[in-house]
């Protein structure tokens, strides 16, 4: 299910992409990102957001739609309430989906929402209206799962859809990423020198050993030889006895 919704997501990038790279106006730009942010399947937006053609929306009548899509991206309802001012009027389908989003950025922080902190925030009235809003609008579209508990009145999240990243969380991303790998790399030296280390212990004990192995066998022609000389001179006194008694 999580692979068929992000196929889905992927698709819907590449389709809204398509389509803004072939539009040649702000106002035909603005339309876009109209339907981007009203489209019920599709909740990330910053590839959109970083599409050179987009940028044709900035010092012009429609750059309020840019910075809606901006919002979209990495902000929730409570961002526009604040800024309505300077931006467009929304339509039910984005309220609804602003709503979304919103949920999704509470649940990055916590897996434990309270009914009070949602209502406030999904600017709702009351808990079956909040309840019905969870159940219809987020478990059903898949970008959360989780259980409703209202006897704490609360919403415990047990999975919820990752929201784009803004610049600054990717940039800590990346540095967090590079800290790992360049300990990933220290570790896989020393992994390597103790293996090296190992290696070369190896071939002192072998060296050792075929030393060791080379004494016994000396050792054991030495006693040979001396078997053989003792046989010898035993003969040898026997010989000269049985001589001296003739």
């Amino acid at each position: 299910m999580a692979m068929d919704a992000e196929r889905r997501q992927a698709e819907l990038i590449a389709q809204f992409s398509s389509q803004a790279v072939a539009l040649s106006s702000a106002q035909q730009l603005a339309a876009l990102v109209l339907e981007a942010t009203s489209h019920p399947a599709l909740f990330a937006f910053s590839e959109l957001l970083a599409l050179p053609a987009l940028s044709m929306l900035a010092g012009t009548q429609y750059s309020s739609s840019l910075d809606l899509l901006r919002l979209f991206a990495y902000g929730t309802l409570k961002d526009y309430k604040n800024n309505s001012g300077s931006l467009p009027a929304l339509l039910p389908d984005q309220v609804r989906k602003l709503k979304q989003l919103s949920v999704l950025t509470l649940a990055e922080s916590t897996k434990i929402l309270p009914y009070d902190q949602l209502m406030q925030e999904l600017d709702v009235s009351n808990v079956r209206e909040l309840e019905d809003f969870l159940i219809n609008e987020c478990m059903y579209s898949g970008i959360v799962r989780g259980k409703l508990d209202q006897l704490r009145r609360c919403f415990e999240v047990q999975f919820a859809a990752g929201r784009d990243l803004t610049p600054d969380q990717l940039n800590n991303m990346i540095e967090i990423l590079s800290d790992w790998l360049g300990t990933s790399d220290s570790l896989l030296h020393q992994i390597q020198e103790k293996i090296k280390w190992a290696d070369t212990m190896s071939d002192v004990n072998k060296k050792h050993q075929k030393e060791f192995e080379d004494r016994v066998e000396e050792a054991k022609k030495s006693i040979k030889k001396l078997n053989n000389l003792s046989r010898q001179t035993s003969t040898y006194e026997g010989m000269t006895t049985t001589s001296l008694n003739l």
